[in-house]
């Protein structure tokens, strides 16, 4: 893997945790020679993992919408930023660029950019390794969440296990770099439910 693209909340959240893994997640990723791709900002967990990756030399890469740049507070340090026109066009970009994605704590955009990435892979437009690093138990609902739908026949067990999860970064990353994308389709057939 060349470049991940980290998608994190622009806030740092209640629990120090939450940063002090994002800088540690870009530090890691520097020291790997894995070039981060994130949001762009120098705000809450986004500025961390950035910040991180620089610390350690690391090729760090910032696609910030315009209409973004004054509220999210554009990076000034980055190797690049890349300056686009809408939500959409910052997604495609950030896929583009990289090889692989880790969701970090985050609220709705987060998660936005997170089942994205998901459905584009569930609908085979990708075969990248999609994670979450759980940081202190963070997903742990939605993992939930997941199963359900699973056991309710709306998502596939092979679909439900394209999400790679742990709360350790190396073991994140040995993950991603064995992920094997699931060669059947979407699609749920009623009589195997």
């Amino acid at each position: 893997m060349n470049r991940i693209t980290v998608f994190c909340g622009s806030s740092f959240g209640t629990e120090e945790i939450y940063k002090e893994q994002a800088e540690l997640l870009g530090k890691t990723l520097a020291k790997q020679n894995i070039g981060l791709v994130y949001g762009g900002a120098n705000v809450g967990l986004m500025g961390a993992v950035a910040d991180g990756a620089l610390s350690e030399n690391g090729t760090v890469i910032g696609v910030l919408p315009n209409f973004l740049r004054s509220k999210e507070i554009a990076h000034l340090g980055l190797t690049e930023l890349i300056l686009v026109e809408s939500m959409h066009e910052r997604k495609t970009k950030m896929n583009d660029l990289c090889d692989g994605v880790i969701a970090l704590p985050g609220g709705f955009g987060t998660l936005e950019e997170l089942f994205e990435m998901l459905t584009w892979a569930q609908l085979g437009l990708h075969k990248k390794p999609i994670a979450i690093l759980n940081i202190n138990g963070f997903y742990d609902s939605l993992l939930e969440l997941l199963e359900t739908m699973t056991e309710k026949g709306l998502l596939k067990e092979v679909n439900k296990n394209m999400l790679l999860v742990s709360d350790d970064i190396d073991d994140l990353l040995k993950q991603m770099k064995n992920y094997v994308p699931p060669s059947v389709g979407k699609w749920i057939d009623k009589g195997k439910v």
